[in-house]
Formats: structure tokens, sequence, C-alpha cells
């Protein structure tokens, strides 16, 4: 009896501490939830900007480039950041065998409950065409400016931003982030233009579209330098904004609207043209640390090495250097004046010439101070000298790239330790260098130092 209360005592104490002890518990597996859906669209960073279609990838690079393109809108003109009126981007995504759309960028505006809407439609069969992107979204912004005006907004009435402004517009940036090429407008310049201002104006989105690619270049530069020249104006960036403002709803003749808000083109029919030509000129110009090769050098030298002889009848006609002979019988104001214009042609190559061709150049003007005294005894022997020196320099630069070109092919894939000296002096020279302690040094030691500041390496880069 007893062991039987003793074995019922246990029972009930172990049923009693059982709350407590940990317990198996079988739980039936919950169904599997289908994932939650990535949202289908992106707002910008500003929420100026909502991004819809494509992948998500893709709708947050066309966000950021939107950002971007508005960032250096203003940085060009100047502005704050300020804007009423949203912008939806919707990408479309082609089908393997799709036909080419005429058009893979296009906008439109709605009106939305009374709400004012700029759309931009891209499609992406070609991929994101970036600098078409941006184009696009800068026209979109100039749009926008003009609707923020409620009697332009509340009216039903067409909007048209000029193909060479939103052109312009992006080459006047690239070439502010010095993304642009100088030599295009060199040679715009110099070939006079494939367009005039006139024909910048009177272009069609359509006939934008229709451009080859040998005309979109020199439309964009031309355009690109017109709008630079309207920066440039007194008071530049404050006109420049209020025309931007008035651009798109704008429906008379352009130089109109141009010679409001530019009082300065008012001078002269041609102001506006001058100030274009200009800009074309200068952005076009070497800059003094461009430096010639031995190729350009040479042609060059065969542009400058020529005399200038004036007819009986007062023209003035050039010949080649080789002509010297013939200035013996001029007086010596006639011949000075004939050799003159190479001297200065010659100065203007010495900023920029190959540098071995200094000593050839001062060669070349001594010849000509002893052409313009008629003092030419030893003349023939100096050119002949020179015409050696010029065709041995042009043959060993010709073998220098041969070799070289060679080397690459065959032994480019060794090292041979040839330079294992001078690299170790530039270390040297690198880790201890000579400091000057004047001002303007100090000041430049300062600006290198910010200009080449290495990153701090972490501590875990040096552990094998």
């Amino acid at each position: 009896m007893h062991a039987r209360l003793l074995i019922t005592g246990w029972i009930f104490a172990a049923s009693a501490f059982a709350e407590d002890a940990p317990r198996v518990v079988r739980v039936a597996e919950p169904p599997v939830q289908a994932t939650a859906k990535e949202p289908e669209w992106v707002v910008s960073r500003t929420n100026q900007f909502r991004v819809s279609g494509g992948d998500s990838l893709q709708r947050g690079t066309v966000a950021i480039l939107a950002e971007e393109t508005k960032d250096e809108l203003l940085k060009l003109t100047g502005e704050k950041e300020e804007w009423k009126v949203p912008v939806s981007i919707k990408l479309h995504q082609g089908k393997p065998g799709d036909a080419l759309p005429a058009r893979t960028v296009s906008m439109r505006r709605l009106v939305v409950e009374g709400v004012s809407e700029l759309q931009i439609n891209i499609h992406l069969i070609r991929g994101l065409e970036r600098e078409r992107f941006k184009r696009a979204v800068t026209a979109a912004l100039l749009y926008e400016r003009a609707l923020k005006d409620p009697a332009i907004a509340e009216a039903d009435r067409p909007l048209r931003v000029p193909p060479w402004l939103s052109d312009g517009l992006r080459e006047a940036t690239s070439w502010r982030n010095n993304q642009s090429d100088r030599k295009l407008y060199e040679s715009i310049f110099k070939s006079g233009g494939l367009f005039r201002i006139a024909d910048l104006f009177a272009l069609s989105d359509r006939g934008f579209e229709d451009l080859d690619g040998a005309s979109r270049p020199a439309f964009r530069v031309s355009s690109g330098a017109l709008v630079m020249s309207l920066l440039d104006q007194p008071q530049g960036k404050d006109g420049f904004r209020a025309f931007l403002s008035d651009v798109a709803g704008f429906e008379g003749e352009m130089p109109g609207l141009l010679r409001k808000h530019f009082p300065e083109l008012n001078l002269s029919e041609n102001s506006l043209e001058k100030w274009w030509l200009l800009q074309l000129a200068n952005k076009g110009l070497s800059p003094l640390t461009d430096i010639f090769t031995i190729e350009q050098t040479e042609t060059a030298l065969v542009e400058a090495l020529r005399l200038n002889f004036r007819t009986a009848e007062g023209i003035v006609r050039q010949k080649e250097l080789a002509a010297w002979p013939e200035l013996a019988a001029l007086k010596e104001p006639e011949r000075i004046s004939a050799v003159r214009p190479a001297e200065d042609a010659l100065v203007k190559i010495s900023y920029r010439c190959f540098p071995s061709y200094r000593p050839v150049l001062s060669e070349y003007q001594l010849v000509l101070a002893s052409i313009a005294k008629n003092k030419t005894k030893d003349v023939p022997a100096r050119l002949a000298k020179l015409d050696e020196t010029r065709a041995t320099m042009v043959s060993r630069a010709a073998r220098a790239s041969d070799y070289l070109d060679w080397f690459e092919i065959t032994r480019a894939r060794e090292t041979s330790g040839a330079f294992d000296d001078y690299l170790r002096l530039k270390q040297e020279l690198k880790a201890n260098p000579h400091r000057r302690k004047d001002g303007m040094s100090e000041y430049l030691d300062k600006m290198d130092a910010i200009f080449h500041r290495e990153e701090e390496k972490s501590p875990f880069t040096d552990q094998p």
C-alpha cells in the first residue's frame, strides 16, 4: 500500500513540473506564400521623375541619369532646384524579332484631372541610349519651365523646344565637363560650318531625326557654340534663364525672342552670328600645352615657310622658300616685308612644335634674316642641311614607331628588368622629395596633396 502511494506521488510530481520542461511540439508547416512582387516603378531622388517599365536595374539607372541631367542643367544655368511639374518615364521592352521603331525616344504632355504631367517613352530595343535619353530629359525640363506659367498650363496650346536648344545645352555641358572634342570646333570654324544660324533655327524635330552621321556632330557643335555664346553675353545667365522659361511656349521668330532677352544682340543685324563664330573660333584654339607630333610639326612648317611676293598690280602671291633668290632684286624693305609672315609663323610654331625641332626653327629664323639683308652666300648650304636634318628626324620617328610596334607584337609579354633601376630611383625620389620652403612651393605642395590624396589602407590588406 505504501509503495503504491509512493509511486502515485512520483507521477503527480512529474505532472506538476512538466509545464517548465521543454517539450517537443509538432507544428504543421505553413503553406508556401508567393513572394511579394517588386515595385513596378521607381521615384528619383528629388521625386520629380517616376520611372516605370523594364526591370529594377533599368529603372534605377534611368532615375539616376534623369537626376544627373537635371543637376547638369542647373549647374550650367546657375539655378537652384525648383520644380512643379512631374515627369514620368516609361520603359518599353522590345522582344526578339520586333521591328526597329522609327523613334526610340518620344515625349508627350498629359493632363490628369486638370494637372499637367510630362511623359517620356523610351524603347529599349537597342538598349538605353544614354545621350539621346539625356537630351529628351533636357527637353522635358524646358517644357516644365513653360508649364510653371498658369496661363500656359491651363491653355490647350502646343509647346515646342527647338532641337538646336536641347542639343546645344547637352553640348555646352559636355564642353564644361571636358568631354567634347576641340578639333570638331576647329574644323567646323575653318570650313565655314555645315550650318548657319538660320539653318539651326529652321531645323525641325523630324529634320533632326533625319540627320546623317556626319551632319549630326556638326549640328551639335554648332548648337553648343550658340548656347555658350548666349551664356557669355553680359548678364548672360540671367537672360538665359528668362529665355528658357519663354522658349517652349513662344510662337514667333527665334531671333526676336533672343533680342528680347539679350540686348547686346540689338547692336547690329548680324551680332548673333558674330558672337557665334567667335565662340567657334575660341573653342577651336589649341591650348598652349598641346605639343605637336613630328608629323604635325612638319605640316605646320611647310605651311609657314612661304614668302610673300607683290605683283605689279599690288596683289600678294605666296611662293615656297625655295624661291628666295627672286628676292635679291628687291629693295631691303620689300625683302623684309616678304619674309616677315614666315618669321611670325615660325614663332607661333615654336610654342607647340616637337621639342627637337626648336633648333631647326631657330636656324630657319637666321636664314630668313640673312635673306632679308641679302647676305645669302651660305644660304643654299644651310637650307640643304636643314632639309637633311628634317628628313633624318622624320625617318627616325618612323623607325621608332615601327620598332615599338614590333616590340609590342613579339616581346611585350616578357619583362626584361632593364628599367628596374629607373623605377627604383623614381620610388626613392617620391619617398624623399626635395621640398622648397618658399610660400609658393608650400602652397603647391598642399594643393598636390589634395589632388593626389591616397586612400587609407584597410587594416586587413596587409594580412597574407
